[in-house]
């Protein structure tokens, strides 16, 4: 990796990107690191080039990619964070000191990781732009892991599987997500790796050459009706997101429809519906497989349809269509809104429940507490579920109406009383599951919410608000009693 190959790749994103800065910052990266060799024997350098180069691979801004050149340099170098600021300002500065802090976590299982996920939500929530670059420094140290003694390389990759996925996974930075995932995967769980890998291997080629044939297909009907498409491409499943679902369908790989996909990137909205109606017409769709994130995106801002059909031999072939922007948003997240000149802070879906994390966390002081809530509202699957009037509304997997309620507010959570999913009544303590839309039927006679229902809830939010209501009643019942006495 050379600095020429960082700059073409700046360059070929940004063709009137300012790249002396970035020369600068190699420079001065260079000869504080000089003499330095990774565990690989590679000269210390290559680590910053590598980052930087994901970092502009995802299109970032140029201070996000020079603070990737120069993250390492106060923790690992004789420079000073003070000698960074006076070279290339206060904003790259204060990244370069996000990133020093956070590199100070040490894995350590995930029950003594407390403090040091405090750490890590408090530093994301101030500047989100610290967490990009750990994830890019993060996924060269799983690309040369290999040089590593076998437990360093197992903690790593669980670290990254239990941690740093998740996180991009609810930043909606798909393209992170997976290739973290995938990097960590082999380490982490060496014979099922194998065993995907040859499952993959085995499967691929006949739907590769089906899924070739819909792609010519799909193009000339497009053609043919004149909708203009930016792409028409196959992507296959992701190693670590086959394992998953490998999992989820008790190890029958014929329940798996998706290991390959054809992905239609158009010009526009009304592009995207008009292209399932062709798709439709020329593959018959599978019943109760369309999915539509356009008019109801996810809560990390994903946006696409989703359709599977029989396709060509009877094979079932997964479908998405989504616009560029979308693409994008899909790819990269939050990061996306660099693209488009938007702030990432202030407003945005894709951080608010990062930055209700991080004030919850000035207020909790029992870390068995803040491991049970971190758990749950960010190392744990997600579920999307409805509102009679189609918000969708993001909870942890295995959340019940009780949660949705909170979720939505505290007075429809204090106050529940029925619960109709998907216009059937049901009980309060059943699991939802993804596509439910759930109305909740209050009581506005009822004082607040059952102490039972602690036994069952799953979210930080309904259990906090459930043990104050709690706590409250028996302070009151302890003066009358003691009245009596």
């Amino acid at each position: 990796m050379t600095i020429r190959q960082l700059l073409e790749t700046i360059k070929k994103n940004d063709p009137k990107a300012d790249l002396s800065l970035v020369s600068k910052a190699y420079d001065f990266a260079e000869k504080a690191h000089r003499g330095q060799k990774r565990s690989t024997g590679d000269d210390y350098i290559q680590h910053c080039l590598h980052t930087a180069k994901t970092l502009s691979e995802l299109n970032l801004p140029l201070p996000i990619i020079i603070a990737g050149l120069l993250h390492d340099v106060p923790e690992d170098t004789e420079k000073t964070l003070e000698d960074v600021k006076k070279h290339f300002g206060t904003d790259v500065a204060k990244m370069v000191e996000g990133i020093t802090k956070l590199s100070r976590i040490k894995y350590r299982g995930i029950d003594r990781y407390v403090e040091n996920l405090r750490k890590m939500f408090v530093a994301m929530a101030q500047d989100i732009r610290v967490i990009l670059i750990k994830f890019a420094d993060r996924l060269h140290n799983l690309q040369t892991l290999y040089a590593q003694p076998a437990n360093k390389q197992k903690r790593t990759a669980m670290e990254t599987l239990e941690i740093y996925a998740p996180i991009a996974n609810r930043l909606g930075i798909g393209e992170l997500q997976a290739r973290l995932e995938d990097a960590a995967f082999k380490y982490a769980y060496p014979d099922e790796f194998i065993n995907i890998e040859q499952l993959i291997k085995k499967n691929f080629p006949i739907k590769k050459k089906n899924l070739n044939n819909m792609i010519r297909k799909a193009k000339t009907k497009l053609d043919k009706q004149g909708i203009k498409y930016y792409d028409i491409y196959g992507r296959t499943k992701h190693y670590y997101s086959f394992y998953r679902k490998f999992l989820k369908f008790n190890k029958d790989v014929t329940q798996i429809y998706d290991l390959v996909a054809l992905r239609i990137v158009v010009d526009s909205v009304a592009d995207c519906y008009a292209v399932m109606g062709i798709i439709h017409n020329t593959w018959p769709p599978i019943k109760g497989r369309i999915k539509d994130y356009i008019a109801q995106p996810k809560p990390n801002g994903y946006q696409s349809l989703h359709t599977a059909v029989f396709g060509d031999d009877q094979e079932i072939v997964e479908i998405q269509i989504r616009t560029q922007k979308m693409h994008e948003q899909a790819e990269l997240g939050v990061a996306s809104h660099w693209l488009y000149k938007e702030s990432p802070k202030a407003g945005k879906k894709e951080v608010d429940w990062m930055l209700e994390l991080a004030d919850w966390l000035k207020e909790i002081k029992d870390n068995s507490k803040f491991l049970e809530g971190a758990k749950i509202d960010v190392f744990q699957n997600r579920i999307f579920v409805f509102t009679p009037r189609g918000d969708v509304i993001d909870l942890p997997e295995g959340a019940t109406p009780i949660d949705f309620a909170f979720h939505i507010h505290t007075e429809i959570g204090n106050k529940c009383a029925q619960v109709m999913i998907n216009n059937q009544i049901s009980s309060l303590d059943k699991k939802l599951n993804n596509g439910d839309v759930v109305q909740i039927v209050t009581d506005k006679n009822r004082k607040g919410p059952n102490p039972e229902w602690l036994k069952f809830v799953k979210t930080r939010t309904a259990r906090s608000h459930i043990e104050v209501y709690k706590n409250k009643s028996w302070k009151k019942f302890i003066p009358k009693f003691s009245n009596k006495k």
